[in-house]
């Protein structure tokens, strides 16, 4: 709810802009023309991994997992850490943090094991293993567009090592500081049948197929919402109490609106240039640590998505940009507010009665941010 007032704010002080003439309506038109095809994506892809949670997949899939473990922790834990990326990089950040977080939680404790090693997987995972497609963040789906709506692929190429590493440096950092609970074993359970086979089989048919859809060139939004109303229709049919408002993530869609005309309007009153002497210039290692850098600051004072709004205007150039999706989508796991997957992730702990205080959290995060911001950008500018 705070999210949606503060977006509603938000919205009426960008009309309040283009009244006054400091943002032009033309340029106002120009961000709506920009983001509508996101914010749809956004709402349908929301609609689907809600309704696939609704049908137990995500459980099924985890506690098939827990099978395939064999009883070792470490194994366990691996299963979580791929299901983490495949589900961050194909049905964005806020499925993994939103819908397996609690899914995980109640596998780790249903074999015995602690888990918040479990959760910090979750959202650390969901920020830094969504670098490698546009669907994976709303960021990446801007500097998509700010490309020239280049292919899925041609962005793949562009993030692909960086995005190994911002997987791979909070993988190592989660066995490190976790390795006494994940060295350990486990008695593995049978899986719980689903309630609705019918449902189940439908959700996981429609999520295989979304999978190479997302990454066919297609305008993203085509095949989310050809799938969300596909899905929509069996569970009218099915389960028709499930289908209620809430499915639909309005107060994202509202936060988000109303920074993209703020942030239009800051530019209008010279942002740029002041982010140009905070950020500098070049494609240059050093220059893409310093621009990743200031990103990932950027992100932790305020939240990654206006932080990126902000630095994709100093970001003359293709790897530039992709310092700036380092900074931003890697770069926010120190302050609670960076991200607003993990805000969502905090909530759904707090309901599940697992303590994560914010300063262990912020100072897990000094350690795991730097970290993975410079070693991905040292990453990306020796492949450019």
């Amino acid at each position: 709810m705070k999210s949606a007032v503060l977006g509603a704010a938000l919205l009426v002080a960008g009309a309040v802009l283009v009244a006054t003439g400091v943002l032009p309506v033309t340029d106002a038109l120009a961000v709506a023309e920009r983001v509508w095809p996101i914010l749809l994506f956004v709402v349908a892809i929301t609609v689907v991994t809600e309704l696939a949670a609704e049908a137990e997949l995500f459980r099924i899939v985890a506690e098939r997992a827990a099978r395939w473990g064999l009883g070792r922790s470490w194994l366990l834990w691996l299963f979580v850490v791929l299901i983490a990326v495949v589900s961050t990089v194909f049905l964005s950040l806020d499925t993994t943090a939103v819908l397996l977080t609690p899914v995980v939680v109640i596998l780790a404790r249903h074999v015995g094991l602690p888990p918040l090693p479990f959760a910090l997987t979750t959202v650390w995972l969901a920020n830094t293993a969504s670098l490698l497609l546009p669907v994976s963040n709303l960021t990446n789906l801007l500097a998509q567009h700010a490309l020239g709506g280049i292919s899925p692929f041609a962005f793949a190429a562009l993030m692909a090592v960086p995005a190994v590493v911002a997987i791979l440096v909070p993988v190592l950092v989660l066995l490190v500081i976790s390795r006494r609970a994940l060295f350990t074993r486990y008695e593995p359970d049978a899986p719980a049948p689903a309630a609705d086979r019918v449902l189940l089989v439908a959700s996981a048919a429609v999520v295989v197929l979304l999978l190479p859809a997302l990454v066919s060139g297609l305008p993203v939004w085509i095949p989310a919402l050809a799938a969300a109303l596909v899905l929509l229709v069996f569970f009218a049919v099915r389960r028709r109490s499930v289908l209620r408002l809430g499915l639909v993530p309005w107060q994202l869609v509202l936060l988000a609106s109303g920074l993209f005309l703020v942030i239009e309007a800051a530019h209008s009153l010279g942002l740029p240039a002041l982010l140009s002497a905070l950020a500098g210039h070049g494609d240059d290692p050093l220059s893409l640590l310093r621009l990743a850098g200031s990103a990932a600051a950027g992100s932790n004072v305020v939240n990654n998505l206006p932080a990126y709004l902000a630095f994709e205007s100093i970001a003359d150039s293709p790897v530039r940009i992709a310092a700036v999706l380092i900074g931003v989508n890697a770069g926010c796991l120190i302050t609670p507010w960076a991200s607003l997957a993990t805000l969502l992730w905090h909530d759904r702990l707090k309901a599940l009665d697992v303590e994560v205080p914010w300063k262990k959290y912020i100072l897990l995060g000094l350690v795991v941010a730097p970290l993975t911001v410079g070693l991905a950008t040292l990453a990306l500018s020796l492949v450019e």
